[in-house]
């Protein structure tokens, strides 16, 4: 509480030189506050930019190491691995997700193999880049599965971990899967194999971007309202993040990020676990065309990224991760 009056108290003296602005910053941007998504491709000699989100690139597994290299030069603390896979992959069921040699399962083996623990991997853990439909589980006459999904999905985990996979990311939003998957978990031998929980994922408009990094594009036929949240909704969330951390979660995310940052400050404030933020594809696109266009500069990426962090957020997803020192500069 600010105690004092005008004029005796100004506010604007502790505003007025650069140095004393610095002296009394409340939040600011390290390495340790990012995760970085990267995007596999099938092929070799690859890398791709995604022509929805300028800068951000797909990479054959022979040049993965260019973009962990990166990552750990810039000392962030992990990464998060999404493949792209061909149409002539998907099917119905999604099965490639279990299957071993797949583009995750061969990226963890190498970057394990290299790096070993330099920097933590995290595995998105949904049906969605690998099913003929483009839905985050079985579908049904327009309706996703749960309980049968749910199986799916905690065989998807076991497999990442035996992978090497050191963080969980179910990112599908099925009841119970939580529950299920620290279970196999830990019945496996992986009790240490963290858990990072979409617990929160609006269904939004702001993911299209990402669809298209991972081929999904126009696969989808239908709505994912049936199993993600309604964007109207705060009191739901917190009882999504309640069921999430009773089953197992270590930590959770909230996504889409800037258009809720409403909701991460209310899952700091009342759980006290640590909680991620995902600038999602649409967030990045918007800030990119912007920026392009002359219409603001590249100062509204940081604060952007910053309100997130003021907001309660321990780390954030996103594609400026690894560009992040040139945007201070």
């Amino acid at each position: 509480m600010i105690t004092g009056k005008f004029p005796e108290l100004r506010l604007r003296r502790s505003r007025k030189n650069d140095w004393s602005r610095r002296l009394i910053e409340e939040n600011n941007l390290t390495p340790n506050d990012f995760i970085l998504p990267v995007f596999l491709i099938d092929g070799k000699n690859k890398k791709q930019e995604i022509k929805s989100m300028p800068g951000v690139y797909r990479y054959t597994l022979d040049k993965i190491n260019f973009i962990v290299d990166k990552a750990i030069k810039k000392g962030i603390p992990m990464i998060a691995l999404f493949p792209y896979k061909e149409i002539k992959k998907k099917n119905i069921l999604g099965t490639e997700a279990l299957n071993e040699n797949n583009l995750v399962c061969r990226a963890l083996q190498i970057i394990k193999k290299r790096y070993k623990n330099q920097i933590g991997i995290m595995c998105d853990v949904a049906l969605d880049p690998y099913t003929s439909h483009g839905h985050d589980g079985l579908l049904k006459k327009d309706y996703v599965l749960n309980d049968e999904t749910v199986e799916i999905l905690t065989n998807q985990s076991l497999l990442q971990a035996q992978m090497g996979c050191d963080v969980i990311a179910p990112s599908d939003m099925m009841d119970g899967r939580i529950g299920k998957i620290r279970k196999a978990l830990d019945k496996n031998g992986f009790k240490m194999t963290q858990i990072l929980s979409y617990a929160i994922k609006y269904s939004s408009s702001f993911y299209g971007p990402f669809r298209d990094a991972v081929g999904s594009k126009g696969l989808l036929k239908s709505n994912k309202k049936n199993y993600q949240m309604d964007f109207r909704n705060s009191n739901e969330a917190l009882r999504e993040v309640t069921l999430d951390i009773k089953e197992g979660a270590d930590m959770v995310m909230v996504k889409p990020g800037l258009p809720y940052l409403d909701i991460i400050k209310l899952v700091k404030e009342n759980f006290k676990i640590p909680v991620m933020a995902y600038q999602v594809s649409g967030e990045y696109s918007l800030l990119e065309y912007g920026i392009n266009k002359g219409l603001t500069d590249k100062n509204i990426i940081i604060e952007s990224l910053v309100a997130f962090k003021r907001a309660g957020a321990n780390a954030i997803v996103s594609y400026y991760a690894d560009r992040l020192d040139k945007i201070l500069k």
